[in-house]
Formats: structure tokens, C-alpha cells, sequence
């Protein structure tokens, strides 16, 4: 039997090693102080979600043919599934699969990631944004659905099963967790949502920084008028497509 690399031995070191410092630091922000906020209050835990049910049930329904319409559109461009779902961080840090209409290529985790291969100026977007301008593995269905964020349409799904709210943070994966340092707790608190503050504050256009900060200020001032605010700006934020990748 052959030896195993030491390149291919390194990395699954490096990336144990990540996974384990990510759900380390889950851990810890959980318990921290912090994570302690008024959301377990009934207004959070019934009358919000209440609004989420409804709205989304409703949304569902009124999406179902669009639905189907680029259900087809991705079936007859690209080869592989219709949906993607990939593990998300949630409430209290516990993960769930998050549904999203596939927009890369079927075989995208094992094409080379287009950033290896570029300049240091997109380098360093990569590493601020975690998104570049110009993806290769992203289908010409997708990039239109990123651009008019029909791709999230699915997520309703987890809204309705609890997992998602249609406002809260970001919802992020767990090599992500160590970008928000010390405001983690904060995020971990509240329930994902499909829109919020970053998706009306720019998107893409802002890095991780700016991203938890916004996080942890919905979370100290949540109410339900930030809310049903941040409902009426979702729709102006996605046709300007300010920060769409």
C-alpha cells in the first residue's frame, strides 16, 4: 500500500484543526454573559414567529409558480439537483441544512476555487467579503438568480419549520463563526432570518466587521418594528441589487 502525501495529510490536519477551533468557539459564545438578551420574551417566541408562519405559508403560495419556472430553468441549463442545502449555524448554535435553488455548477466544491489563481486585489476581496465579482462555477441561470436573490426563495422551507425567521442575522457556517470574535454571542441568540440588516445595508459591499456589527445591533434593539422595517426596505435592497453577487 502507498504512502498518503504529506500535502493530503496536512490539510485534513488543518482542517480538523478549524472545525474544532469553530465549534470551540461556539461553545463559548453560547455561554457567554452576552448571549443573555429580552428575545426570550413572548413577543420574540410567539407573536414573531406568528408573522413569520403566515407571511411565509403566504409567500410559498404566491411563488409556487415561479418556483416551478426556474425549477425548470435549472433542470434544462445545467446538469445536477434543483435545490442545494448546506449546514448553517442557528439558534443557540445549533446547525440545520439551509435549502437555496442551485446556482453553481454540479460539480463546483471540485473545480479550483477561481481565487487561487488570481491577482492579490482579488485575493483580498475573497478573504474581506467571502465573494468575488466573477465566480466560474456559478451557472448563467444562477447569476441571475443571486442578482434578483431568487435563489433564497427555498428558504421559506426553513422558515416554516422553524429553523429561519424572515428576519434575523445572516445565517452563516461554521468556519465563518470566527469573523464575529467577540459578537458571536450575539448572533447565536437569534434565529437566522432570509433578510435583515446586512441585505439592506449593502450586501456584499460589506466585510465581516461591518456584518457582525450589524448583527449584534439588531439583536440589543430588536423589536418588531425593526422588523416589519426591515421587511418594506428588503424589497427596494433586491431591485437596486446593491451588493449582489
Amino acid at each position: 500500500m502507498g504512502s498518503v502525501p504529506r500535502q493530503a495529510v496536512d490539510y485534513c490536519l488543518s482542517t480538523l484543526e478549524e472545525t474544532l477551533d469553530a465549534s470551540e468557539t461556539i461553545h463559548l459564545a453560547v455561554q457567554t454573559p452576552s448571549a443573555i438578551f429580552p428575545l426570550d420574551s413572548w413577543r420574540y417566541l410567539y407573536v414573531k414567529r406568528t408573522f413569520d408562519l403566515l407571511c411565509s405559508i403566504i409567500m410559498i403560495i404566491a411563488f409556487a409558480i415561479p418556483g416551478l419556472l426556474i425549477s425548470a430553468a435549472i433542470l434544462l441549463t445545467s446538469r445536477g439537483p434543483i435545490f442545494y442545502r448546506e449546514e448553517r449555524i442557528g439558534l443557540g448554535g445549533l446547525p440545520f441544512r439551509i435549502w437555496k435553488f442551485r446556482s453553481m455548477h454540479r460539480h463546483a466544491a471540485d473545480m479550483r476555487h477561481p481565487v487561487h489563481t488570481q491577482s492579490d486585489g482579488v485575493v483580498l476581496e475573497w478573504r474581506m467579503r467571502k465573494h468575488l465579482h466573477h465566480d466560474p462555477r456559478v451557472t448563467a441561470i444562477g447569476r441571475f438568480l443571486r442578482r434578483w436573490s431568487l435563489d433564497e426563495l427555498p428558504q421559506l422551507i426553513n422558515v416554516v419549520r422553524g429553523e429561519m425567521s424572515l428576519i434575523g442575522p445572516r445565517p452563516i457556517i461554521e468556519a465563518e463563526t470566527g469573523f464575529y470574535g467577540d459578537l458571536l454571542s450575539y448572533y447565536l441568540a437569534a434565529t437566522p432570518g432570509i433578510s435583515g440588516l446586512w441585505q439592506v445595508s449593502g450586501r456584499s459591499n460589506l466585510n465581516y466587521e461591518e456584518r457582525a456589527k450589524l448583527d449584534a445591533s439588531y439583536v440589543k434593539d430588536w423589536s418588531l418594528g425593526t422588523d416589519l422595517r426591515v421587511c418594506f426596505l428588503t424589497f427596494p435592497a433586491v431591485l437596486s441589487r446593491i451588493g449582489a453577487r
